[in-house]
């Protein structure tokens, strides 16, 4: 018979809840750095976000064979807290596949991935995808995957923030996330508006989306931590020829909206302008 006073059960549930916690957060990192080591050439692997609430978000580019012919794949992963006992969050890109070869890839690896729940799989699945990867080529597309592929290749995107009240770390977040991202384009202030014109990859722009809209980047008018609710996709559009390849990002800031359109007609976005007007 115990002598002390013994711990409430709820309070015994609280306390394996965050020591459970705990040990999945450590194993995770353990992880992270292990694909970090793996994917050690340049480019390779790169972290694109990290945070309590959200957990860790990564892109891991490898090649994979076919026919004689190496094919580079953009495979991005989103670890959640609760990250081995639920499955990542999977996209998957590529120049010279269509749209449904990468949806079918990433089906066989979220299926796959349902076989190793409760264990770190992000390295077993790199390595199933290696191994199954002719399993999704079908010959007959992938010589005019290239070009006729819609979901890939260079897009311009503009998007419009409400408010900003935390600038100077938002802005460190943008550069941070686009650099990251391999994005170019603008941020814009004019007055009192807001505009992030990015240039890259469709599926780079989307990841994009979800860190703007998932990190808590800016703070409510209490000052407290808040994501991005109010942000707005204006216009986008596949990179045109008469339209100019951005090489970096950069901060601008405009006096006039003649000034502002002035500079999106010498970028050859004229197409874009009605969206700064609405």
């Amino acid at each position: 018979m115990c002598d002390g006073p013994q711990v409430p059960r709820h309070e015994r549930r609280l306390v394996a809840m965050a020591t459970a916690a705990a040990l999945l957060e450590e194993e995770e990192e353990e992880e992270v750095a292990a694909l970090r080591a793996i994917y050690c050439g340049s480019g390779e692997f790169q972290l694109l976000s990290r945070s309590d609430s959200e957990g860790i978000a990564f892109l891991i580019q490898t090649i994979c064979d076919h026919l004689g012919k190496k094919f580079l794949l953009k495979i991005t992963f989103q670890l959640s807290p609760e990250y081995p006992l639920c499955l990542p969050h999977i996209s998957i890109c590529s120049d010279h596949l269509t749209r449904k070869q990468c949806s079918d890839m990433k089906g066989g690896l979220m299926r796959y991935g349902e076989t190793l729940l409760s264990q770190p799989m992000i390295y077993e699945l790199m390595m199933w995808l290696q191994h199954n990867f002719q399993n999704y080529m079908d010959q007959s597309t992938v010589d005019k995957a290239a070009e006729s592929n819609n979901s890939c290749g260079v897009w311009t995107s503009l998007l419009q923030l409400d408010h900003m009240r935390a600038k100077v770390k938002y802005i460190k977040s943008i550069e941070k996330w686009t650099s990251d991202l391999g994005l170019t384009g603008r941020l814009i202030f004019m007055d009192k508006l807001i505009f992030i014109l990015l240039q890259g990859e469709r599926d780079d722009i989307k990841n994009y989306l979800v860190l703007q809209k998932t990190c808590k980047v800016d703070v409510d008018s209490s000052g407290k931590k808040c994501k991005e609710r109010m942000i707005s996709v204006l216009r986008e559009e596949k990179l045109q020829p008469e339209q100019q390849r951005l090489t970096s990002f950069a901060v601008q800031y405009f006096v006039s909206v003649d000034e502002l359109h002035q500079e999106f007609e010498m970028m050859g976005l004229s197409r874009f302008i009605p969206a700064l007007q609405q």
